[in-house]
């Protein structure tokens, strides 16, 4: 089989990596404008930005668009061209400014000021190239090497190939480096992966594209490199460069809300409890967020615990402590189950006498009211519970005298 064939084949849509780009744009969008004097994210929307448009005025149904109300053959071009050479520079633009945060040191400043610098003046040479250059026919697919000979618009080729390969190569190099420090978060760390692969993807891109119009030069063809290669892998790279920017955002967003619907689901068994204590829960609110009910059920926890102090016997609960140990489990684990048999033991005690003795003084509930979470964990190994509790209670005596 042909390799040009069987690229065809394989062959994927601009549009896919056009609306993966958009999407990652869209779900960015609402932070960037909220925040819109921050650096990065404004570096973040003008690279997916400029992402979408080159993947957008690069299809060929826009290069004949774009060529046919212009009325000037070829004019997508320098305009693809600048937008590929914009997105280059927007890529190394970020790096800088993700790698060094709101640093505004003379070194940071002095790097974005060389790329701005480099990179405009590479425009605006491809408007001069082009002005220059001889291109009646239009092409809509193989503009690179059925111009690869051609005076000025040969260098021109040359000139946004070489550009986009360098800051490519720059970038990837940064992202490399950064991936292997130490302390970065997982989902970071995968997102630059996924960025590094993208970048990876665009060099071969630009190897292919440089391989197809330096084969022109000495007379061979390999157009297919050009035409039926090179897309694809630019659609790919694409999108592991969307993918890149969504994961960190989306999968950090997506682990803080499961630990939100984890912690108020682990909250559920001392919930219970303090509402049968309370004879009442919280009211069904339908509009709250996940953030909003667990902070609600830590308050309705707390509420109920405060009163309920004066009921806890901090002479079982240490009892409870030391027969926790004694039965093999950890300090912390020990803390919890004792807490646990302290709390189950104030809300029978409640139930006796719902007013304890005048005498009776609350204790420091301040331990107690910073370990909800492990005390309603607790909770739910009513086994082990039961096995401290009974070792606990070996010794009634001491728990009589200390509600005494």
């Amino acid at each position: 089989m042909e390799p040009a064939a069987t690229l065809r084949d394989f062959s994927i849509s601009f549009w896919i990596p056009t609306a993966v780009l958009g999407i990652a744009l869209v779900i960015k969008l609402p932070t960037i404008i909220r925040l819109w004097r921050d650096p990065l994210l404004r570096a973040v929307g003008g690279l997916l930005l400029l992402a979408c448009a080159v993947f957008v005025f690069c299809s060929p149904s826009t290069i004949a668009r774009v060529n046919r109300l212009t009325g000037v053959p070829n004019i997508s071009a320098p305009w693809c061209y600048s937008l590929l050479t914009a997105f280059c520079g927007s890529c190394l633009l970020l790096i800088i400014t993700w790698r060094n945060g709101p640093d505004r040191s003379a070194v940071t400043r002095r790097a974005r000021r060389r790329v701005l610098s480099v990179y405009s003046g590479v425009i605006a040479v491809l408007w001069l190239l082009f002005l220059l250059a001889d291109v009646p026919v239009e092409r809509l697919r193989d503009l690179d090497t059925y111009y690869a000979t051609t005076p000025f618009m040969r260098e021109e080729i040359l000139l946004y190939l070489c550009a986009h390969a360098l800051a490519c190569l720059i970038t990837a190099r940064l992202l490399w480096n950064w991936v292997r420090a130490e302390g970065l978060d997982a989902w970071l760390r995968w997102g630059l992966k996924l960025l590094g692969a993208g970048y990876v993807l665009n060099l071969i891109f630009d190897a292919a594209k440089l391989v197809a119009v330096g084969a022109r030069w000495v007379g061979r063809d390999l157009d297919w490199l050009s035409t039926d290669l090179a897309p694809p892998i630019a659609a790919l790279s694409a999108i592991l460069i969307a993918v890149g920017f969504i994961l960190p955002h989306a999968g950090q967003y997506a682990s803080d809300r499961w630990r939100v619907r984890v912690a108020h689901r682990q909250l559920r068994p001392l919930y219970v409890l303090m509402r049968t204590s309370a004879g009442e829960g919280l009211p069904f609110v339908l509009r709250a967020t996940p953030e909003l009910r667990l902070t609600r059920r830590e308050t309705f926890i707390r509420d109920v615990l405060l009163p309920l102090a004066r009921h806890l016997d901090t002479a079982l609960g240490a009892r409870a402590y030391e027969a926790a140990l004694s039965l093999g489990h950890p300090p912390e684990r020990a803390r919890a189950l004792a807490s646990a048999v302290t709390i189950l033991d104030a809300v029978e005690a409640k139930a006796r006498m719902p007013e304890p003795p005048a005498t009776a003084s609350a204790p420091d509930t301040t331990d107690l009211l910073q370990e909800i979470g492990p005390v309603s964990r607790a909770l739910r190994r009513p086994d082990e519970i039961a096995a401290v509790r009974a070792r606990a209670a070996a010794d009634p005596a001491e728990s009589v005298a200390a509600h005494e």
